[in-house]
């Protein structure tokens, strides 16, 4: 049996909505982003790192998710992924080719069973890394809620190369395509919507620091501190101007592929849904703002011209 092609790393997201760029200084102020590039309707943030951006603020009608963002390694394995969605059905938007945005590079686009735009490069713009300290310096993970949690976990197993690091009962599996306890998590729920995107921070200072810079400036966690029983990781959950969650992390567990075992981690046990029994369990208004509000994903317009022209 053939090997099945990974995907390489998490670079980040890209999220839509109406008068988003507007929300900008919230990111730069507060959440502690830089803008690295503008245009007339996308707002590129970067954090500490070399990734061109993290976070992307664009204009749409529609809020939630215009495309979350990967690498691979080079041009040989992008194309070998690209071929291997092909053979294994899925819904790619083309083949791999140069990109025309800012950020560049090369690589391909598809669609996962939610139809959530999946966007895939390689060779793209870097930046030289800045030394600023309690500010994020990647994106650690992004949650998503789906009405078919076990059909999209095997489309990003099967098609994606992704592999389970944990279970959170019946209603959560934690994906992982790197060392990173998890990439993407899957939320099992009425609709497809963004739960909440999580900033890594590289030390536990840094996280707290960045908690504490929010405070200061009159905005407080929604969730946390805690920490997380699965992968490990201290939280903080914010809610931005635009409604969406987002969270301060550090300190995620790194998995040994060659000895992790998924577990299935209980709901009902506080001890395991925040280790520190600080923050205790979500309150129904947090809960409330994660199911977020329903993506209809890649417009469906957009796809029927593809047809069209094919």
């Amino acid at each position: 049996m053939t090997e099945t092609i990974r995907t390489g790393g998490l670079r980040g997201i890209m999220m839509r909505g109406p008068d988003l760029p507007a929300t900008l200084p919230f990111y730069e102020d507060m959440w502690g982003l830089n803008l690295a590039h503008k245009d007339d309707h996308t707002a590129y943030l970067r954090g500490t790192g070399s990734e061109p951006f993290l976070y992307g603020l664009t204009e749409g009608e529609v809020f939630g998710i215009e495309y979350v963002h990967f690498s691979m390694p080079n041009r040989e394995s992008m194309d070998a992924l690209h071929a291997q969605a092909v053979a294994r059905g899925a819904d790619v938007l083309g083949a791999p080719a140069e990109f025309d945005d800012w950020p560049g590079g090369y690589g391909f686009e598809l669609l996962d069973p939610d139809n959530r735009r999946l966007r895939f490069r390689t060779e793209a713009r870097e930046l030289e890394p800045e030394a600023e300290w309690a500010k994020p310096r990647k994106v650690s993970h992004v949650v998503l809620n789906t009405p078919d949690m076990e059909g999209v976990q095997g489309f990003y197993e099967e098609v994606l190369g992704f592999r389970v690091s944990d279970y959170s009962a019946d209603q959560m599996v934690f994906l992982r395509c790197s060392t990173d306890h998890h990439a993407i998590a899957l939320v099992r729920a009425h609709y497809p919507s963004v739960n909440h995107v999580a900033f890594e921070l590289p030390s536990i200072d840094e996280f707290m620091r960045s908690i504490g810079r929010m405070k200061q400036k009159g905005h407080v966690p929604t969730w946390g501190p805690g920490r997380h029983g699965p992968g490990n990781n201290p939280f903080a959950y914010f809610v931005s101007p635009s409604g969406f969650v987002i969270e301060f992390t550090s300190e995620v567990q790194q998995i040994d592929e060659t000895s992790h075992e998924a577990q299935v981690w209980p709901r009902d046990v506080p001890e395991k849904m925040d280790q520190w029994m600080t923050a205790g369990p979500p309150t129904p208004a947090q809960r409330a703002v994660m199911q977020g509000r329903p993506d209809p994903g890649f417009p469906e317009l957009r796809k029927a011209d593809r047809g069209a022209a094919e």
